[in-house]
């Protein structure tokens, strides 16, 4: 009789939640948000508003998810749950496009179609720049927090801190560089995105660690699937 492949509850839930947050992340981003008391100007940081694209709540949960299940299944496991997200990525890209290419309903209110379209549209360089940078960064985050409990650390939340900056720096120059070099000058938003993300994954990375960890514990304690 051939044996099931062993899948703890943890596992489970967290590579559909996982999923849900790689998918989610591109429709996210078409807003900006307005955070906090500082901001980047120039090559300086200033007092203002943090202009950040909303999609980056998406991306830290994905970071913390990664970097949970390193720590309850392994770097091993992490990684091979990135590659598969490329998965619902890359077909929500392509569902988007042919979305886009199909005729509108006349009856679709035009103010509605155009928001639509508005929303949802992207260059080839800003598709290509978001499916490079999600692999790179989430790999890079899985690689360095797994490498700083093997080097002893023993701080769940720092690992997860130090791990989610350095990764979502790297996505952040992944990504602009290959949607708007030479499009306009970059210099300023990478220095105010690069900024906001390293804010938001002191504050937010921390906390979410400790409860995936916490829930992925909780779900194991009971039979696996």
């Amino acid at each position: 009789m051939e044996s099931r492949p062993y899948i703890t509850r943890s596992l489970f839930f967290l590579s559909i939640f996982y999923g849900g947050m790689v998918c989610i992340a591109g429709v996210l981003g078409n807003k900006q948000v307005s955070l906090g008391p500082i901001s980047a100007i120039g090559n300086w940081v200033g007092v203002g508003p943090l202009a950040v694209e909303a999609g980056i709540f998406a991306f830290l949960l994905l970071v913390a998810v990664s970097s949970a299940v390193a720590e309850l299944n392994g770097p091993e496991t992490a990684r091979r749950l990135v590659v598969w997200g490329f998965i619902p990525l890359i077909t929500s890209v392509l569902l988007s496009l042919l979305v886009l290419a199909l005729p509108a309903s006349p009856s679709m209110e035009l103010d509605r179609l155009h928001a639509f379209e508005m929303m949802m549209s992207g260059t080839p360089r800003i598709w290509l720049g978001g499916i490079v940078a999600y692999g790179i960064s989430q790999i890079l985050n899985v690689t360095i927090f797994s490498a700083l409990k093997s080097g002893g650390g023993k701080l769940l939340w720092l690992r997860a801190a130090v791990a989610s900056m350095l990764s979502q720096i790297a996505d952040t120059l992944i990504f602009i560089t290959i949607a708007f070099y030479g499009v306009f000058p970059i210099t300023e938003l990478l220095v105010g995105q690069m900024l906001t993300k390293v804010v938001l994954s002191l504050v937010l990375v921390p906390p979410l660690i400790y409860f995936f960890v916490g829930l992925g514990r909780f779900l194991d304690r009971r039979r696996s699937l």
